[in-house]
């Protein structure tokens, strides 16, 4: 059999095809705002990454070396090692301490990617470092949900309406920066507000 350029093409063509529309599926996921991403999370930890494995191949896992810092959620352990796929990669930087939201496989492997929230530890403000311990776990059983356009309005006391989109044109703006969705007494969900936020602003959100 005499294989010419044009046996390959195709065949390739195809490859490239698939690795996209498997990129893209592996990074489909929607607007999350910090604290459902942490409570989904099935370990949150601060490291600082002081390696980087990867061998350029599409088919195989980049590895990021850490020394693990703290640990706000998962297993009573010392990760040293974090996963993540070259078609939906989070890119580190060595020596930069991060705040990290992973995925817990079955073999004790942490693995993140785009839709996981991870953050240069110096960027986060002071309302998300004091959440990290208490008030975002205090609102996971809340619903925070994502307005995009109006009307939008909550269909549960349960729940916390999203603006930053609304308000300041981003996704993540002030009230994923500052705010914290948490749980009442009653049952019922509202914002709180950092302590050095502003307090002119937001006026219109009741806290808890």
């Amino acid at each position: 059999m005499i294989w010419t350029v044009k046996s390959f093409v195709l065949p390739l063509l195809l490859l490239c095809l698939w690795l996209l529309e498997a990129g893209a599926q592996a990074c489909t996921c929607g607007a999350a705002h910090p604290q459902q991403a942490l409570c989904r999370a099935d370990v949150v930890i601060k490291a600082k990454v002081v390696g980087v494995m990867d061998d350029g191949d599409l088919f195989t896992p980049i590895k990021y070396k850490i020394k693990q810092t703290k640990m706000f959620k998962g297993p009573n352990k010392n990760f040293d090692l974090i996963y993540t796929t070259p078609l939906c990669r989070v890119t580190l930087s060595k020596g930069i301490d991060y705040l990290i939201s992973s995925r817990l496989e079955s073999n004790q492997t942490l693995h993140v990617n785009l839709c996981n929230f991870v953050e240069p530890w110096n960027k986060l403000t002071a309302a998300q470092r004091s959440s990290l311990v208490h008030r975002y776990e205090m609102g996971c059983g809340c619903k925070i949900t994502y307005c995009t356009s109006v009307p939008c309005a909550i269909s549960t006391p349960a729940e916390c309406l999203w603006t930053d989109y609304l308000t300041e044109g981003v996704v993540f703006g002030s009230q994923s920066r500052h705010f914290a969705c948490m749980k009442r007494n009653d049952g019922s969900c509202a914002w709180y507000r950092g302590a050095e936020y502003p307090k002119k602003k937001f006026m219109e959100i009741e806290e808890p």
